[in-house]
């Protein structure tokens, strides 16, 4: 049995317009492009002080960051003076170093206090972090 084929080709207004799609893709394309940016961070705000005569570290730290409402911050996590001596006891014994990034704002005084119970607990490197000219 043979069958009959028929080949219609429609033309005209029937077609597939395919320029809508496009528009679709490149919005889709730009959106992907610019979503990143719109992503925020969550982070505690610190503006180091300047310091002409830093170094940089490369060796690992625990890094401690004060704000300027004078928080203590391990980690993202808002931690007290209590917690800090099992803390530095056990980098003691790891001999690990400790990076201090205090706001400009924040005391000086917790900044020292900080650094002094982490000498006297037997931290041997204590850091400051600043940002350099």
């Amino acid at each position: 049995m043979r069958f009959k084929r028929r080949l219609n080709f429609i033309y005209g207004s029937e077609q597939i317009n395919i320029i809508p799609l496009i528009n679709v893709v490149f919005l889709l394309l730009i959106f992907l492009m610019f979503s990143p940016n719109f992503v925020m961070q969550s982070g505690i705000s610190v503006n180091l002080p300047r310091a002409v005569t830093s170094e940089v570290v490369k060796y690992e730290n625990i890094n401690l960051v004060i704000s300027s409402e004078n928080v203590i911050y391990i980690n993202g996590k808002v931690i007290t003076d209590l917690e800090l001596k099992p803390l530095f006891k056990q980098a003691a014994k790891r001999n690990q170093a400790i990076l201090i990034k205090a706001d400009k704002r924040a005391s000086l005084g917790k900044a020292v206090e900080i650094w002094d119970l982490a000498r006297d607990l037997g931290i041997t490197q204590v850091n400051i972090a600043t940002n350099q000219d």
